[in-house]
């Protein structure tokens, strides 16, 4: 059985932290996993992603310097470091898995959850 489940998600004053946890099992602890997130009325977003070694990671723009993505396949965990969070960080956000075939596309995603942060 492959499953992703992400938590963490909660409410969070603006210049705060935050931290989310996906908990991988089966063959997704041997995949690339990526976090995205779809804001309201937005398109969904990919914004890191950590190889399956956890060696590698890699940022948008726009959280790199902010945000840490690792893993630890051991435990069958991916968390995502969010730090000096702002209002445009509100989103609901998904932790995926990218298998071989699906590349460059993810094929396993979690249910979400929504992080939420005023101003």
């Amino acid at each position: 059985q492959t499953n992703l489940v992400e938590s963490g998600g909660g409410s969070v004053p603006a210049g705060g932290s935050l931290t989310l946890s996906c908990a991988a099992s089966g063959r997704t602890l041997s995949y690339p996993i990526a976090w995205f997130r779809q804001a309201p009325g937005k398109e969904r977003e990919w914004i890191a992603a950590v190889s399956w070694k956890g060696d590698r990671q890699y940022y948008a723009d726009d959280v790199k310097g902010r945000f840490t993505i690792s893993r630890d396949n051991n435990k069958g965990m991916v968390w995502l470091q969010m730090n000096s969070l702002t209002s445009d960080d509100t989103a609901v956000y998904y932790c995926a898995a990218q298998s071989p075939a699906s590349r460059p596309d993810y094929d396993y995603w979690g249910q979400g959850t929504q992080v939420t942060v005023s101003s």
